[in-house]
């Protein structure tokens, strides 16, 4: 069976000639002898991997020398834990501004930890389908948190609050290198890796030296504490290693194709084409609203309103859509119709497949 294109949320699609630079070092990895998956990650072998890895995460974020980057494990999820508890120690309260559902989950998980959370700012009230615009968050917060790109609703940040000398959290998980960030106006980002970065398995962190204590709230387990990770070169246990390794190879692949720069350029111009469609045809329309449109998860829904139909017609969209070699584009069920995640390793082609696709489905069904 030939490829298809991959329109998943995550685990998202990776590069294909990463996937054939791991394939070809599988059982040999650099005349090792042994894959990455099965080497020890405390071999001569290994360093260099993790240390190239890192390295080129500090130069494609071009990542200031007082940020620590980590890798850790746990997902994107675990990190609403260790966020709360590493940062918030001093007042005890937070800001969040909750923009969708792993927001929502951020801030109840911080809430339950014993963080006196205030959501300053929500998009509820519109099912999640805009970025609330909050120029400045000032109190005697420990720490203000985003979730910058909402996959789930398909809606983004278009600018970054100013928090002052409030350390502000970003969750980057969707949308990490697909765009130039200034690192030095957080105090803390994470990413899990299954969108743009890596299959899952390891989670990307950048923190601020400042905010990595030895004293995280009562309770904390050693190996949710920043420091402890911190201390030991993200190898305090046995890392991801082979998650690692991709990761590597996914940023090299990203520097040979024009950088974070680069990859921008070439994200923009594929949301471009497949927004103008939705914004033009009368059998489709985007969910998120105009400003606070991500490039890199598009939900859609069609023209039909009558819940049933529409339910099924989705249904008949998704199955001869995987017909036709373009998969996973069901939306969530908390937006309904269908979602194409167009992250950094889609081309311009499976955009433009997809649109040829809805075209020809609209025709043959509305």
């Amino acid at each position: 069976m030939s490829r298809v294109f991959n329109f998943s949320a995550g685990p998202s699609c990776l590069p294909e000639e990463v996937l054939k630079e791991c394939a070809a070092e599988m059982l040999d990895y650099q005349g090792s002898g042994q894959s990455v998956m099965e080497m020890s990650h405390r071999s001569s072998v290994f360093k260099p991997i993790i240390e190239h890895a890192e390295a080129q995460v500090r130069k494609l974020m071009k990542v200031p020398e007082n940020y620590k980057i980590l890798f850790l494990q746990g997902g994107g999820s675990t990190q609403f834990a260790m966020v709360a508890e590493n940062l918030g120690i001093k007042t005890g309260k937070a800001a969040y501004i909750e923009t969708g559902v792993w927001a929502k989950k951020a801030a109840a998980e911080a809430k339950a930890l014993g963080v006196q959370v205030d959501v300053i700012a929500s998009s509820a009230d519109k099912n999640y389908s805009y970025i609330p615009r909050v120029e400045k968050i000032t109190g005697d917060y420990d720490y203000a948190y985003i979730c910058f790109n909402n996959t789930i609703m398909g809606t983004h940040y278009e600018y970054i609050p100013d928090t002052g000398n409030i350390p502000l959290v970003a969750d980057i998980s969707s949308c990490v290198l697909s765009e130039e960030l200034d690192v030095s106006k957080f105090g803390l980002l994470f990413a899990g890796a299954q969108k743009n970065l890596a299959p899952a398995g390891v989670t990307l962190v950048i923190i601020r030296e400042d905010l990595i204590t030895d004293t995280p709230r009562a309770g904390t387990p050693t190996m949710l504490t920043y420091k402890t990770h911190a201390d030991k070169e993200s190898m305090y246990n046995t890392p991801p290693c082979y998650t690692i390794y991709v990761l590597g190879k996914v940023l090299d692949w990203i520097e040979r194709n024009g950088g974070v720069q680069g990859i921008h350029a070439r994200n923009v111009e594929k949301a471009e084409l497949l927004y103008n469609y939705l914004d033009t045809t009368p059998y489709y329309h985007a969910t998120a609203e105009k400003g606070s449109r991500s490039l890199m998860n598009v939900p859609f829904l069609t023209k039909e309103t009558d819940p049933e139909k529409a339910k099924e017609i989705n249904n008949t969209f998704v199955k001869e859509a995987a017909a036709a070699g373009l998969v996973n584009l069901a939306g969530h069920r908390l937006v309904g119709g269908m979602r194409a995640s167009i992250y950094n390793a889609m081309t311009i082609d499976g955009v433009k497949a997809l649109i040829a696709f809805m075209e020809k489905f609209a025709k043959e069904h509305f």
